[in-house]
C-alpha cells in the first residue's frame, strides 16, 4: 500500500483541490503552528512537487469533470425524460398527488416546477387551515420531442435550386 497517501497528504491534497493556497492547505493538514511562513511554504512546496500527491489531484479533477460532463447521451436523456414524461406519474391511483419527496427520478427532473399555495376557509379568528393547492409546471413535450427528432434527422429543411451553369458562364467568370 506504498501508493496511498497520508491522512495529512489526502487533507493537503483535499485543500489544493477546494482552491486554497499550498501555504494554507499545509497548514490546514499539518501541525505548522510553530512554523515560519518561509518553512511552511518550502514543506508545502515540496508536498505539491510529490508524485502522489499531483497524482491524487490529477484524479480528483477527473473525477469533477467526468461527474459534471455534458454528453451527448445525457443531453438526449434529459430530452427523453421530458418528452416521454406521463403526468400519470404525478399521482397514486386514486388521484392524489404524490409528495414530492416520493416522485421517481425521472419524473421528479421532467418537472420544471412546483407552486404551493395554503388554503384557508373563513376569516379572522375563524380561519381554519383546510389543505394546499398544488400547481406542477411541466415541461414543454413538443419542444423536447422536437430537439430529439431534429438530432435523428427527421426534420430537414431542404432548398432546391434550378438553375443551369453552361461552360460559357463559367468561362465569362474566370
Amino acid at each position: 500500500m506504498k501508493d496511498k497517501l497520508t491522512i495529512k497528504q489526502e487533507k493537503y491534497a483535499q485543500g489544493l483541490f477546494k482552491g486554497l493556497t499550498q501555504r494554507e492547505a499545509y497548514k490546514q493538514a499539518y501541525d505548522a503552528e510553530n512554523m515560519t511562513d518561509k518553512s511552511i511554504d518550502e514543506k508545502a512546496c515540496e508536498l505539491a512537487a510529490n508524485v502522489k500527491v499531483k497524482s491524487r489531484l490529477e484524479e480528483l479533477s477527473n473525477e469533477l469533470r467526468l461527474r459534471n460532463m455534458v454528453t451527448v447521451e445525457r443531453v438526449l436523456t434529459e430530452y427523453a425524460k421530458l418528452g416521454y414524461f406521463d403526468v400519470r406519474n404525478l399521482f397514486n391511483n386514486d388521484g392524489s398527488p404524490i409528495p414530492i419527496q416520493e416522485l421517481d427520478d425521472e419524473t421528479a427532473a421532467a418537472l420544471a416546477g412546483l407552486d404551493i399555495q395554503e388554503v384557508y376557509e373563513g376569516t379572522g379568528d375563524n380561519r381554519k387551515f383546510v389543505g394546499y393547492t398544488k400547481k406542477y409546471k411541466l415541461p414543454d413535450k413538443k419542444a423536447a420531442l422536437d430537439s430529439m427528432a431534429k438530432y435523428l434527422g427527421m426534420f430537414t429543411d431542404k432548398v432546391e435550386v434550378n438553375h443551369t451553369i453552361t461552360i460559357e458562364d463559367i468561362l465569362d467568370d474566370i
